[in-house]
């Protein structure tokens, strides 16, 4: 999906360009996790708004908000909250915005199909693996139970707000994390070949990434802290909050001067209007209809002069953020 989408979206970009029609495009990047979501309205609302074209890059949640800080985009996808520096950086700018939750992604924990000793882990098992200090080298390391098969980890780059989630909750600081042993990578295809292929492998990414590629990899179970059962990353389970903690909102963040542009409002709203069908479609979880109705909201919002604060607080449920 994402080879097809992504030639879609190239072709579009070209035509844009020779056309000369910058008021005309919408500008798009940031996080290889919304991408798919993203790249999924872009090219159903060209199909339905003739002469708008949508450009939709990857470079990681970051990395985007680099680029939308420094006045590049229009639209920023991003699989965390935007962080108090980047809110500053953007200030620097004189850039406001809203902050729009599009679908829930669970983390999922991933093993080659020849690994055959593991089917569920614990976050302490997890630290384990992923901590700077000492960490473990082989999975007998992580249990006792496990043959002496080296670890082979892959992660999501270091600018990606999955790897930003995902180090927060097991190791709990960046800087805290392995660098020893670890393929880093924004694409999210390189992460699943690399696991795929090698029998001590061990990665994470979006539960979309392993639905896409199922028949390559095996999904392990994680137990939750609290109920100490070993769950799966499922619509059911990610919605229930039973799959923790390696479940979160995703989101994009639209300018709020961009929203003044009718193609770029439009795009937003098309957007929101559609977002449980394209998160469906590509392997994601959608969000309660109420919170995409606040969403839609927020836009119509900054449109007449108002602007959404981010309220970052990944421990609340999201509905307590509006």
């Amino acid at each position: 999906m994402k080879s097809k989408i992504s030639i879609v979206l190239a072709a579009s970009a070209a035509l844009a360009i020779a056309c000369g029609g910058k008021s005309k495009r919408v500008l798009a990047d940031g996080s290889s996790t919304v991408y798919p979501i993203t790249a999924a309205a872009a090219e159903e609302f060209q199909k339905v708004n003739a002469g708008v074209h949508v450009t939709v890059g990857i470079s990681g949640t970051g990395g985007g908000f680099k680029k939308f800080c420094n006045n590049e985009t229009d639209v920023s996808n991003a699989s965390r909250y935007i962080k108090e520096e980047e809110i500053s950086a953007c200030k620097g700018k004189n850039i406001e915005f809203v902050e729009l939750p599009v679908a829930y992604d669970g983390l999922a924990i991933v093993v080659s199909k020849a690994n055959t000793f593991v089917s569920e882990i614990t976050v302490e098992e997890l630290k384990k693996i992923f901590q700077r200090e000492n960490p473990a080298k082989t999975w007998k390391d992580v249990n006792p139970a496990y043959p002496a098969e080296p670890l082979k980890l892959f992660s999501p780059g270091q600018d990606s707000g999955t790897f930003d989630y995902f180090a927060e909750e097991i190791v709990k600081k960046k800087d805290l994390f392995r660098q020893e042993g670890v393929s880093f990578s924004e694409d999210d295809n390189a992460l699943v070949t690399g696991v795929a292929g090698n029998k001590g492998a061990l990665g994470f990414f979006g539960i979309a990434y392993y639905e896409n590629n199922k028949d390559k990899l095996k999904l392990v179970a994680v137990v939750n802290p609290k109920t100490k059962k070993a769950i799966q990353p499922s619509l059911t389970t990610v919605m229930d909050g039973s799959y923790a903690p390696l479940s979160r909102p995703i989101f994009i963040y639209v300018k709020k001067a961009s929203l003044a542009k009718e193609n770029v409002a439009k795009f937003a709203e098309y957007y929101l209007q559609n977002a449980a069908k394209f998160s469906k479609e590509t392997g994601y979880i959608p969000l309660p209809e109420d919170i995409y109705t606040k969403a839609k909201a927020r836009v119509k919002g900054a449109v007449t002069g108002s602007v959404v604060k981010s309220k970052e607080d990944k421990h609340k449920p999201l509905k307590d953020l509006f």
